[in-house]
Order: structure tokens, then sequence, then C-alpha cells
């Protein structure tokens, strides 16, 4: 295990509250740059800049601008390979290891800019289908092989952490808990959550930590669902887990393909919702879609150092 992140992991074993960036496709739109095609490539300045002022908003992790990038993400445009391979741009079999490795790359470049050596790297990577829609996921024999696929390239890219983050099921979530400890890379995992604290495919909260037993992530969060859906989840998750939790919530609405930024969570509306979760014992704090390095700021500045503290709150 990399220094950087034994350091990160004993500061959640004492205790500590960690700072997880906030929104990057959504902020990538407020800034003017489309997300369609992660831009890792042709956009470098704007993704490095988004990196490195969420590092100068306090943030003890940074997530890889490369959510939803898997091989699948390109496959399921066509019938089958053979079709994709006559139909499609040329490099699309490529295209994914190379991104990732440029997504990872970003947020290193960022870091050593900040002169943040301490600052960790999470490589962000969601479900292989549709995150919203459990009932897309593929094959168990498929998922073992494309997590295991997808989590080497983020290794090999210099990842720190792997975050897998709007996981809709505890099945999905074991498959790519499984492929990261194989190929030896520490994991978390946020879940998507409803209003009732349950997964997508409505699984209750003691469900999902019976399913996970003997491969639990370093910490288990609730990310991209309202902040009353956090809270809720929060709520549940603490009366069956002890290990560390966490949370970061959108705010906004999803207008397809981009984000509708709104007004209801302003920076410390939002850092009242997050003292709440620290409360309830949630450790890792920070934003999810619409979310900015304001808000991350907000957090760092007004969250407590500690757990301990924040129940005398």
């Amino acid at each position: 295990m990399p220094d950087r992140y034994s350091r990160l992991k004993h500061r959640l074993g004492c205790g500590e509250i960690v700072i997880l960036d906030g929104g990057i496709g959504s902020e990538m739109l407020r800034r003017g740059v489309t997300w369609e095609g992660h831009k890792v490539e042709s956009e470098p300045d704007a993704i490095r800049a988004i990196h490195a002022d969420y590092i100068r908003a306090g943030a003890d992790v940074i997530t890889t601008n490369t959510f939803q990038l898997a091989r699948r993400s390109y496959m399921n445009h066509f019938a089958d390979l053979d079709h994709m391979r006559r139909v499609g741009a040329s490099d699309l079999e490529t295209r994914p290891p190379l991104l990732i490795r440029e997504g990872v790359k970003r947020a290193i470049e960022a870091r050593d800019q900040a002169g943040a050596a301490d600052v960790s790297i999470a490589g962000s990577m969601t479900t292989l289908d549709w995150c919203f829609r459990p009932d897309m996921a593929p094959s168990e024999s498929d998922m073992r092989g494309e997590y295991r696929e997808t989590v080497e390239w983020f290794k090999d890219a210099g990842a720190d952490l792997m975050l897998f983050e709007t996981f809709n099921s505890s099945k999905e979530a074991r498959m790519a808990l499984e492929a990261a400890r194989e190929v030896g890379i520490p994991a978390w995992v946020g879940f998507v959550c409803d209003n009732r604290g349950r997964m997508l495919n409505g699984e209750t909260l003691p469900e999902v930590v019976r399913a996970l037993a003997g491969i639990e992530p370093d910490v288990l969060l609730f990310n991209c669902a309202p902040v009353p859906d956090i809270t809720s989840a929060l709520g549940e998750i603490s009366k069956v887990y002890k290990r560390p939790t966490g949370g970061y919530a959108h705010v906004g609405r999803f207008d397809p393909p981009d984000w509708m930024f709104t007004d209801e969570y302003p920076p410390d509306e939002y850092l009242a919702a997050a003292r709440e979760w620290a409360s309830m014992g949630a450790q890792v704090l920070g934003g999810c879609c619409g979310t900015t390095p304001m808000h991350i700021e907000a957090l760092k500045k007004g969250l407590p150092r500690t757990l301990a503290s924040s129940s005398k709150r």
C-alpha cells in the first residue's frame, strides 16, 4: 500500500474527518466545457484547474475525471464487437485505457503543481452499465473480467485508491471490490440510494452489509442523491455498520445529458447538512454533481477535525 494512502487510512482509524472533492463533470459545464468525451486530452488545462481548485479548497482526496470510462461504455453503442470495428471509430477499443491513464495523469499533475503531496488520488469508476438502472447490470462472469481489467488500468496509471461510485447493488459492488483486492489497490464504495435510504434495486442497508461481509470497502459512502436521501441512508447505516462511512450529495437536477444548476443548497446550507452527517458518524464528506470548490471550502473550514468533536456539537 502506498505511504500516501497508509497515512490517509491512519487518519480514518484515528477518527479524523476526511474531505473529498466535489463535482467534476458539472464543474466543467459551469466553466463552459462540455463533459462528453471527458476532455482529459482535449482540455487538460481545464481539468487540471478544477482538480487544483479542489486541492486549494481543502480536499484530502481528489477524484479522477473518469466516471463511466470502461470498455462497455463504447461497446453499448453497437450490436457487437464486430459491428463496432466495422462502423465505429478506429480507436474505440484502445480509448478507455488511454483516457483513464490521461485522467489519472491530470489529477497527478494538479497535485504536483499544487505541492500537495499528501493528497490522495481516487480512480473514479461507476457501474459497468447505467448507474441508475440496476436491471441493466451484466452477468457475474462479465463483471468479473471487466472490473479486473479496468481496475488494473487505474492502478497502472498511478491512482492511490479506487472510488467505486454511484453503485446501485451489493452484487456489483462485491464484484468491483473483489477485483480491487485481486489487483492490490485499496477501494471505497459509494452507493446511490432512494428517499428511504435503500438501494435502487430495493436492497435494505442490512442486506447490503451482509452481502459485503468479508470484502468490506475501507469506506462505505452514499452519493449522487439529494441531500435528504443521503441523510436518510447515513442514519440507517449507522445502526448496522461500524466501519468508516461517508456521504457526498448532489445539488441540482439531472437534465440529460447535462446538469441543471439550482440554488437550494449554497455552501453554508450544504455545510449544515454535512455537520448532521458527521454527527451520525460519517467520516468522509464531500460533494457530488453540482457542488463546487466553494462547497468543499465550506466543509474544510466548517467541519470539526474529528468525529469525537462532531458528536459534541
